[in-house]
């Protein structure tokens, strides 16, 4: 391309000026802004505006200036390129004494400034149409000198375009890394499973400048993949069933299965109706997959690019190693303590015991020893001495064998009218329990008839209803937003005995299909491990969620 030439000076110095100010400008609104300005001041157009559209033509980008707001308001959406404006070549100019007296021209939309004269041209960055420059209204017409600084404005800002994007992509990536540190670190420190995976879909949401974000995760049946993690905006999404979206499958079993979606209203799920532009990037961690992060914008929005997509697989293949790693810890750090419990009860048992029991039948043969005369009140004293390390042995038992099973000495009423008191906190007003056996209440403030219960229930599976009704309401305080809460133990012996969770909320609900889980995968889990059953259910009322977790008694 040929240097350009100006009439003066000041012109050529103006367009250096332009150049420069473009080179050092890294925001890439900003910098379409000063293009767009030094391109109508350098050659004299009322109007002038640079246009960035889809493969179909329309604008995704449009900046302009010469245009009032309040006409550019009335007028709504940027021009598609179509009619003339889809004429200007990808190389050269289109240049025109009056935009109306193109074979190709289709009108003005109503309110629409007049435009005759005319000048556009393409701007490429590596190769490759980026945006479109209009010019338009130059008072005499566009001439040569016009086309030489457009030209020479087009190929400085396809520079300036191009730094601007790899600075955007440099910021993106450390958003991204950030995001992945904190994670990892959060999930190492021993986080809670369900807060981790909220962690990750914030993160994963603010990091790719989405509107919402949201896990699939397996479900209670294990083959159905279910939306159980959502972010703010996304509530319409808990507990889709997304088992049969082929996109939503190819990303959960395939580690490269990421997928870009244009319009999540129509080329996706139904469930995303509403959405624009999507992204689903696997979570997957040896070779095993964990569930899809999906990432979706408003209809309209920016579409996702490959880069995007590149940075949100990284993302989530760290973040599912992270967890899986963090979930390893956790499980090694409780095989450390039931380790540790044992070690002591041994410890316990074979030393302290044995040492208090000794010295315990010395002091009796010394009671009882006629060799030895003793007067009655040191005797009485050596009998004082025998019942209390008697009473440190049992004492000593008991401890034991709380190390071996936790809470195996306490009444399982009482450990779980204990969770009922602890969860007051969270929910902002204290639950209400029953317990029935065969049908029958049971008073939980009397001892008698709580502690029959312990005679029907397994330790084990005592452990397992204490869970259930901790996991049942931290998941109510979580996500319900409820009033009022009810927790049901109902225990029936008999040969075929089983004992039956309930946790009924008033709060949100379930949103998608009765029997699915919204966070409680653990309680499935704990649920298939004893041959029972879990589900998360519409209450007969309507209104908010019924977890049932049911096990026989041993």
């Amino acid at each position: 391309m040929n240097a350009p030439t100006t009439d003066a000076a000041g012109g050529t110095s103006q367009l250096l000026s332009a150049i420069l100010d473009m080179a050092g400008d890294l925001d890439l609104p900003s910098l379409l802004e000063r293009f767009v300005a030094a391109s109508t001041t350098l050659t004299g157009a009322r109007y002038g505006a640079i246009n960035i559209v889809d493969p179909d033509g329309t604008s995704l980008t449009f900046v302009q200036s010469g245009v009032d707001e309040a006409t550019a308001a009335a007028l709504g959406h940027p021009p598609h390129a179509w009619g003339v404006l889809g004429q200007i070549p990808d190389h050269g100019v289109l240049r025109l004494e009056d935009l109306t007296q193109h074979p190709a021209f289709r009108g003005l939309p109503a309110g629409h400034p007049p435009m005759g004269s005319f000048l556009g041209s393409a701007v490429r960055v590596h190769g490759e149409r980026y945006g479109t420059l209009y010019l338009s209204e130059k008072q005499g017409g566009f001439d040569d000198a016009d086309v030489e600084v457009v030209q020479a404005l087009a190929a400085a800002v396809a520079v300036a375009v191009d730094n601007a994007q790899l600075y955007a992509a440099q910021v993106r990536r450390q958003r991204w890394l950030s995001a992945s540190q904190q994670i990892t670190t959060m999930l190492l420190e021993g986080a809670d499973a369900e807060d981790a995976l909220e962690m990750i879909a914030q993160a994963a949401a603010d990091s790719g400048e989405a509107d919402v974000a949201a896990l699939v995760l397996p479900g209670p049946e294990g083959d159905d993949l279910i939306v159980e993690i959502v972010t703010d905006g996304g509530r319409q999404l808990l507990g889709l069933d997304a088992t049969d979206d082929p996109r939503v499958r190819q990303a959960f079993t395939s580690a490269d299965g990421g997928v870009l979606i244009v319009n999540a209203s129509t080329d996706a799920h139904p469930a995303f109706a509403g959405f624009g532009p999507a992204l689903l990037a696997p979570l997957h961690a040896h070779g095993d997959g964990l569930g899809v992060l999906v990432l979706l914008r408003a209809a309209g929005g920016e579409p996702f690019t490959e880069q995007d997509l590149t940075f949100a697989q990284s993302f989530a293949r760290q973040a599912a190693l992270a967890f899986v790693l963090g979930e390893a810890q956790r499980l090694r750090g409780h095989e450390a303590l039931r380790g540790e419990r044992t070690r002591i009860a041994r410890d316990l048992h074979d030393l302290a015991i044995q040492q208090l029991f000794a010295a315990g039948m010395q002091v009796e043969s010394l009671r009882s020893d006629p060799s030895v005369p003793v007067p009655e009140h040191v005797s009485q004293a050596l009998g004082q001495v025998v019942e209390h390390v008697d009473a440190g042995i049992r004492q000593i038992r008991v401890i034991v064998r709380t190390l071996d099973d936790p809470g195996a000495t306490i009444p399982l009423v009482q450990r779980v009218v204990a969770e009922v008191e602890l969860a007051r906190a969270s929910l902002g007003f204290a639950p209400a329990l029953s317990v029935t056996v065969d049908g029958v209440d049971v008073d939980v403030t009397a001892a008698g008839p709580t502690d029959a219960i312990d005679s029907l229930v397994a330790p084990g599976r005592a452990n397992n209803v204490v869970a259930v009704v901790r996991e049942g309401l931290s998941n109510v305080a979580r996500h319900a937003r409820s009033r009022q809460v009810s927790v049901r133990l109902a225990v029936a012996s008999g040969g075929d005995g089983s004992i039956v969770v309930e946790v009924e909320d008033d709060g949100v609900g379930v949103p998608a299909a009765p029997t699915r889980s919204s966070g409680t995968r653990n309680l499935a889990e704990r649920a298939r491990e004893v041959g029972g059953s879990f589900s998360l259910l519409q209450p007969p009322s309507g209104r908010g969620a019924l977890l049932r977790w049911q096990a026989p008694l041993d």
